[in-house]
């Protein structure tokens, strides 16, 4: 009986160790999805990430195993929160960080369009958070440390970090901000985190910029406001050396370290993948690995730095979400919270009716930088994907569109839709929006009705068809992707699948019903 107890629990042991080496695929949070944060509550993980110009802001994530995430809301969720003030691509909601301590979350941040530093906070991360705490010390990524009834910020307002204390539920500035750390000598030092373990305070940061030569250091103190000591393996994470510079992984930086509740530690980061040479569109998504850290040692990430798209590595238990349906069904009167608005948007233009999306045409359209279109979108999360529509434009004047587009910003984007004409028709045009360089590629005469909008995108190109029976596609025109990405048009973000509603005038009356949006991995 006792040897086969013993079988038995050997068995057991092997079968864990089995669940628990599943490994995982990165990123496991794709799409546009930068400067992750991450914080632990008891079991569960919580992770925040950039937004910049849209609205509602900062994306929160849960999981129970940091592989599989599943949104549930947004940080920032009323215009009080979040003024966007024309924000662009280069503007809005920078790197927040997300941290728990006795008993409440607090979510920092920065909206460099508007007053600069702030914390909100809630005891339900679910729920709805405070109204912002605005903050002295500048610069941007800040964060926050909690030590002894304690909390520290810490951010970059000069060539270097700075740290202070705070009062987190006033902003109240306690002592004078004091430079603790310039870095290893990269360009622009940000990002940075406190941690303490084992009487060391460490510093993380990340360095090089946010492309392909970003990297993340680290240094220690037994001290909080030092001074520190640069880890002579730096940096910790990197893939600008030989050993990843074939990935089809880059610009890997501005990270967070989180510990599991059985004593494994965790790195989030973001980073891209390069399509189409060394051109990325979905922006900086977020990225996991593995960390080995030893007693009063510093911490080894994935064991040499770098980190792949399948890690074949022992994992925490996964606890898988439901996947998404393909299909979005208007029909349910609500969007999902992947669905987000350009700037702060007008709620009476987006209302369903008849099982739809009902979008009211205005003047502002996509190419504008005040102000908000008719227009939600939610991120393009895969090379190969396919997205599909059905529509219908009605009481439309000449001049008025409708249709699906593929965003990265207002001077880069590509427009699939829906055009009324002088002579009381319509067509379907595909046009695309290059800097100054505006152009309808190719146009079609249609006769009234509902229409099926699709666009596939692989590594070069996004692939725009129609249909007016819902099932025999034709294509109308190919784009290639790298004129739209990261490289060619700039700014911070990725692309964007949107659905939109542009009015020639104010006398326009026009409207959209959209039936569906289905998006697919291919």
């Amino acid at each position: 009986m006792r040897k086969m107890m013993l079988l038995l629990g050997l068995a057991l042991t092997l079968s864990c160790f089995s669940q628990n080496r599943q490994g995982y695929q990165n990123p496991v949070i794709p799409g546009f999805h930068p400067d992750p944060s991450v914080c632990r509550a008891g079991d569960d993980f919580y992770l925040v990430n950039s937004s910049f110009q849209y609205f509602p802001g900062v994306p929160l994530f849960h999981s129970k195993d940091l592989i599989n995430w599943e949104q549930i809301g947004h940080c920032l969720t009323r215009p009080s929160q979040l003024p966007l003030h024309d924000a662009g691509p280069w503007g809005g909601i920078y790197a927040p960080t997300i941290r728990y301590n006795d008993g409440t979350f607090y979510m920092i941040t920065t909206n460099v369009s508007d007053k600069g530093n702030f914390l909100v906070h809630t005891t339900d991360p679910r729920g709805e958070w405070s109204e912002p705490v605005w903050l002295k010390q500048g610069g941007i990524d800040p964060s926050l440390y909690f030590e002894d009834g304690k909390c520290y910020l810490v951010s970059n307002p000069g060539v270097g970090i700075y740290l202070c204390e705070i009062n987190p539920k006033t902003g109240e500035q306690l002592n004078e901000s004091k430079r603790i750390w310039n870095g290893t000598g990269g360009r622009h030092p940000e990002g940075p985190h406190i941690y303490k373990k084992d009487d060391w305070y460490y510093l993380l940061i990340s360095e090089g910029g946010t492309e392909y030569g970003h990297k993340v250091t680290i240094a220690r103190s037994h001290y909080i406001d030092g001074p520190y000591d640069s880890n002579p393996a730096n940096p910790i994470l990197t893939h600008i050396n030989k050993n990843a510079q074939d990935s089809p992984i880059q610009g890997t930086g501005h990270a967070d370290l989180v510990q599991a509740p059985d004593g494994s530690w965790w790195m989030v980061c973001l980073a891209f993948r390069p399509q189409c040479g060394t051109h990325h569109l979905l922006g900086r998504e977020t990225f996991l690995a593995p960390v080995r850290w030893d007693k009063n040692a510093w911490p080894v990430v994935n064991g040499d730095g770098s980190i792949a798209l399948k890690m074949d590595v022992p994992t925490l238990p996964q606890q898988p979400f439901a996947k998404k349906p393909v299909r979005t069904e208007f029909k349910n009167k609500e969007l999902g919270s992947e669905w987000v608005y350009l700037r702060n948007y007008h709620p009476e233009n987006y209302t369903f009716a008849s099982g739809n999306l009902h979008l009211k045409a205005t003047p502002i359209g996509l190419n504008d930088w005040k102000g908000s279109p008719t227009f939600v979108c939610r991120r393009q999360e895969h090379i190969d994907f396919t997205a599909t529509t059905s529509m219908q434009l009605k009481k439309a004047i000449a001049g008025d569109e409708a249709g699906l587009t593929v965003y990265m910003f207002e001077s880069s984007h590509y427009d699939l839709f829906v055009k009324q004409l002088e002579n009381g028709k319509q067509a379907v045009s595909l046009r695309y929006q290059l800097g100054e360089l505006t152009h309808t590629e190719k146009e079609i005469i249609l006769s009234q009705g509902k229409v099926q909008l699709r666009v596939r995108g692989n590594n070069e190109l996004y692939m725009f068809e129609y249909a007016t029976d819902g099932k025999t596609f034709k294509e109308l025109g190919r784009m290639n992707t790298r004129y739209i990405s990261t490289e060619t048009a700039g700014g911070f973000t990725g692309i964007m699948l949107g659905l939109y509603a542009t009015a020639s005038s104010d006398a326009s009356k026009a409207y959209v019903d959209f039936e569906y949006f289905d998006y697919e991995k291919k």
